[in-house]
């Protein structure tokens, strides 16, 4: 007999299969006849492979049996192709062949600027690029810039990452010495920024813009292409692995066909984050633990709340391990497969969801140290005789004498090979040559030269609980010496022997710098492999942290002008007064300290370099901070006494507005120091400068302070004072405050720009439309994002 069933019968049982598929899933049980793999990538609930294996929509995969081996595809459109899924930290490792594509000119931007975008990840899925694993990559780049936006707005102009790529040898003037044949990368195999550059991408999206512009758009030559230059998002460390593939070439020379990873996070309930960057009530753990996806008994629900998408995600409890998504996922670690790892050495027992460690039967001690159990002696039998208790007495005696000399013994080896290794790090650390170098000054020798001993007293053995804070050299430690001197104690991070002469030599110079506004040198140890530095404990934090406080309120501006005339002393004492010239190479306001009295301190030598009397500059590795750094020094690596010239000049921009060097930005994609040059061509710095400093100070004084920062920020090294002028300018400007009067309004301080051009005019250099015109939002992010400390 034959059956017949009506269409809307077979629409209907096709629903209730798909229903049930679905509560089949949702309890947590993946049925039989769903794939476990593909190719040889497993595929872990709550991701599947057909209808009803996988949780919701988004963890849906594809498996592409048409290549050899099969290929993961995520979802069904397949931008991207799995290589791994991990439950454990809810990410998923993708790949896409190729970079990003870069198109030039149209209505967007101009014949030197190119656009491009990363997509692939659908707004409905769960995916956003992880925040801490991956990178922006620019290959085979030439004097240009990468900049990294937000994808969902096509019109932010706020950077998320960006990095600059420069022509191998460029001059001074921008030439290019060598052409785009090479690029250079460090040890580890990462860039340099001479030809390719990287930077990591903090700010996880599921889409990207992407801006590339030259630098030099004068140089005669085409504007970079496709294929001269590849733009990428991967995952960090994947460029190191690339450029080991091959000897001859460093890097794949094209990325058209190159496969590219990258590192995706996934959250359950996957809600898109508000504009005020509160994950919606939906994305929390289930209240109800029925509609938790967290299936397994021994499991648990964990908020999880990105910058573009929130959602939750489910872990097994400690003492389990497994997929906390199935029912009977999480299963019970057996700790004591592995008992020495988890810190027993006695008799181990497993537990659920941990275990127990005792000593064995017949044996007692601590089971929880190496050779802690011990069998204890028999007590003493009832017919036991004056000869068996002497004999024991006499044994116990004895094992304790033998303790006791071993504990002598072991103790005196330890200190002797202590006192041997504090010798071979005096030796390699050139002791000896700082010994001669002080010999000269009894009173600077007797004091130099401070053993590790002394300091380990003054800090409690480096106690953590001294730690004042760490910078980019190393952390500072609070200390007090058996003189009863309060020291801040600086414990470098690294030691690299071929410095080693230099930081000898330039602790002697140090040693003998005596000046008020600069922190006094005591001395240091050269008995650690790292060289130990002690300077004197100024007490009231930074100018940084005097300056940017929450509030209307801040600094006076009398303290202000006097702490920036007291600075400029500082450096130029080190510049022009000391028998070999210092440049300081990191003047920032973290590194000015205030004390009781708020009077300034110059610190932080780690940076500094030393340069003989007949030369004018030195050649050497580009370092300093963001914001502050000079951007010659930063495109010829010719350092000169005028980058510190230049850093003090941002100082004095951070104290006319109050505003951070480092990440203050413009909606126009400005920097505080282009943003600050600007509004002053432009007679607007009323919208620039910090209210107190309208209100307190005077319009003459505020227009000389104005105009001297932005002749200190001149581009181009030259044209830029010496710091003796600048500190004789102070000097006069602090004068002239004595006798003026009235405050600033907008209305006077856009009526009067004589005396602040009468004071670039009498400095010379370009004219000020030109050393506007420098400044881009290119070389402003490149200054305030590469080399951070």
């Amino acid at each position: 007999m034959a059956w017949s069933i009506p269409r809307r019968g077979l629409f209907a049982a096709a629903l209730v299969v798909m229903a049930m598929q679905h509560a089949v899933a949702g309890a947590g049980v993946v049925r039989p006849e769903c794939p476990a793999t593909c190719g040889d990538v497993a595929v872990p609930f709550p991701f599947g492979i057909g209808t009803g294996c996988h949780h919701s929509a988004g963890f849906n995969l594809t498996c592409d049996r048409s290549s050899d081996p099969p290929r993961l595809l995520l979802g069904d459109a397949g931008a991207f192709q799995v290589l791994n899924v991990s439950i454990a930290n809810a990410t998923v490792r993708a790949a896409r062949v190729g970079g990003i594509n870069i198109t030039y000119g149209g209505n967007t931007s101009s014949a030197d600027e190119g656009r491009g975008a990363w997509r692939g990840l659908g707004n409905g899925w769960p995916f956003t690029l992880s925040e801490d694993r991956n990178e922006l990559v620019i290959v085979w780049g030439c004097d240009v810039v990468g900049l990294l936006t937000d994808g969902a707005n096509s019109s932010s102009n706020v950077s998320i990452s960006g990095c600059a790529s420069f022509c191998p040898g460029t001059g001074a003037g921008g030439e290019a010495i060598s052409g785009l044949g090479t690029l250079s990368l460090t040890e580890d195999r990462r860039c340099t920024g001479v030809g390719c550059c990287q930077m990591p991408i903090s700010i996880g999206r599921d889409s990207y813009n992407v801006r590339l512009r030259r630098l030099n758009p004068s140089q005669p030559q085409p504007p970079p292409t496709q294929d001269s230059t590849a733009v990428l998002i991967c995952e960090q460390g994947w460029l190191a692995g690339a450029s080991k593939s091959t000897r001859a070439s460093p890097l794949p020379v094209s990325f058209d066909g190159t496969a590219v990873p990258v590192l995706l996070g996934w959250t359950i309930a996957s809600t898109p984050v508000g504009a005020d960057g509160a994950a919606p009530e939906s994305s929390t753990c289930p209240a109800d633990a029925a509609r938790s996806a967290c299936k397994s008994s021994h499991s648990s629900c964990r908020n999880v709340s990105m910058s573009a998408r929130s959602g939750y995600v489910c872990g097994c409890d400690a003492g389990y391990q497994g997929n906390p998504y199935l029912a009977g996922g999480c299963q019970d670690v057996n700790e004591c497969e592995k008992a020495e790892e988890h810190g027993c050495f006695g008799e181990c027992i497993n537990t659920p969801g941990s275990f127990r460690c005792r000593c064995p039967a017949g044996s007692q001690g601590n089971p929880t140290q190496r050779l802690g159990c011990f069998v204890p002696p028999l007590p003493p039998a009832r017919r036991s005789t004056g000869l068996s208790i002497g004999i024991g007495v006499s044994s116990a005696a004895g094992l304790i004498l033998l303790v006791i000399m071993a504990t002598l013994i072991t103790r005196k080896h330890k200190h002797r090979r202590a006192k041997k290794l504090r010798q071979k790090y005096f030796k390699q650390n050139r002791g000896q040559l700082l010994e001669q170098l002080v010999a000269q000054r009894a009173d600077i020798a007797e004091r130099m030269i401070i053993p590790l001993v002394e300091l380990e007293k003054a800090t409690n053995g480096f106690d953590r609980a001294r730690e004042l804070g760490g910078g980019g050299h190393g952390t500072v430690y609070k200390g007090i010496l058996s003189d009863l001197h309060v020291v801040a104690i600086k414990k470098s991070k690294i030691a690299v022997q071929r410095e080693i002469d230099e930081f000898i030599n330039e602790v002697a110079i140090l040693s003998q710098i005596n000046h008020r506004n600069v922190v006094k040198l005591f001395g240091c140890c050269l008995e650690t492999e790292v060289p130990l530095l002690v300077y004197e404990f100024v007490s009231n934090g930074t100018l940084y942290s005097h300056l940017h406080v929450n509030g209307p309120t801040s600094l006076s501006w009398s303290n202000r002008l006097r702490i920036a005339t007291e600075t400029a002393k500082a450096i130029a004492y080190l510049h022009s007064s000391v028998s070999i010239p210092i440049i300081h190479r990191d003047i920032k306001s973290t590194n000015i300290l205030l004390d009781d009295t708020l009077t300034s301190k110059v610190s932080d030598f780690g940076a500094s370099r030393c340069i003989p009397i007949d030369q004018t500059g030195v050649t050497t590795k580009v370092q300093g901070t963001l914001g502050y750094m000079d951007p010659a020094y930063y495109y010829t690596q010719r350092l000169t006494e005028k980058s510190d010239v230049y850093s003090f000049g941002v100082i004095l921009v951070e104290l006319l507005t109050r505003k951070k060097p480092f990440s203050h930005l413009t909606p126009d994609g400005e920097g505080l120091v282009a943003h600050f040059v600007t509004s002053f061509t432009e007679g607007k710095l009323v919208h620039i400068l910090d209210l107190q400093v309208m209100e307190e100070a005077d319009i003459k004084v505020v227009e000389e302070v104005v105009a001297l920062a932005v002749t200190c920020v001149k581009l181009r090294g030259e044209d830029r004072p010496t710091m003796r002028q600048v500190e004789m300018a102070l000097e006069g400007i602090q004068a002239s405050k004595e006798s003026a009067s009235g405050h600033l309004s907008s209305e006077k301080f856009g009526d009067s720009n004589s005396v602040a051009t009468g004071f670039l005019s009498a400095q010379g250099g370009r004219s000020m439309q030109e050393g506007t015109r420098q400044y881009s939002l290119e070389e402003e992010f490149l200054l305030s994002s590469r080399y951070p400390r």
